[in-house]
């Protein structure tokens, strides 16, 4: 189901990926390119909670996902864990090491089976200056993610936790990504969304059943599966 959002607002998910953006190349086809496997380019399969690096280990190449999705986590000093990011099929993480990081600032785990695809650092310079087209899809993903930062920083700053919530859950499926939106999120604890919320468990165990009763969400043995209607949540003034 293809969702319509109010033209003043900016959809939940203004981010898109390196395959919801590939139609700006005409002749290039970045999946082809990236599913191929040689020198300096390997398929890594990691199975549930298996991590694709991990914070302080060396930042020595960039991954894009194939298939899967990744949770991207930060702990501090004082040992407080926060999620950064949820990632899925055909986004890029770990990119860090091409503006020279030598450590990790986090780590990456597989939330659920994932093939990944891994690129070193050189490879990827390389591939960037060699590949026009590759290159400037790959900017345009990382602009797209910025503003994403941006829209998560306005929505931490201004809005509640409950349309913060509501929001984050429409973004894990997907609503205003180009293509239809999953619907289902695979199993996801509380406790991950309240740290990507900034809010206790306890309210987002509030919130998730006031969503249920409202009709907005409903559990199943596949997952969460996140009805359009929870958008009334996020664009109520």
């Amino acid at each position: 189901m293809r969702t319509t959002l109010n033209a003043s607002r900016p959809p939940p998910n203004s981010g898109i990926s390196l395959v919801g953006i590939k139609k700006l190349s005409a002749g290039f086809d970045p999946e082809t390119f990236l599913a191929k496997t040689g020198v300096g380019k390997t398929v890594v399969n990691l199975k549930e909670k298996d991590a694709a690096f991990s914070q302080g280990d060396p930042a020595d190449a960039v991954f894009f996902i194939k298939k899967g999705k990744v949770q991207l986590t930060v702990v501090s000093k004082a040992g407080k864990e926060a999620t950064l990011g949820i990632l899925s099929d055909g986004e890029f993480f770990g990119e860090g090491c091409l503006a020279r990081q030598l450590l990790r600032m986090g780590s990456a785990t597989a939330m659920t089976d994932c093939e990944i695809l891994r690129i070193n650092k050189k490879e990827m310079m390389l591939a960037l200056h060699r590949e026009r087209e590759f290159s400037e899809l790959f900017v345009a993903y990382l602009l797209a993610r910025n503003i994403r930062y941006e829209e998560d920083l306005v929505d931490q700053l201004f809005n509640s936790s409950e349309k913060r919530l509501a929001r984050i859950l429409l973004l894990l499926a997907h609503f205003g990504k180009e293509g239809a939106p999953e619907t289902v999120i695979p199993k996801i604890s509380q406790e991950t969304l309240a740290e990507m919320i900034g809010t206790t468990r306890s309210r987002v165990s509030f919130f998730m059943n006031r969503f249920r009763k409202l009709g907005f969400l409903d559990y199943g043995e596949s997952g969460l599966q996140v009805h359009s209607s929870l958008l009334s949540v996020v664009l109520h003034d």
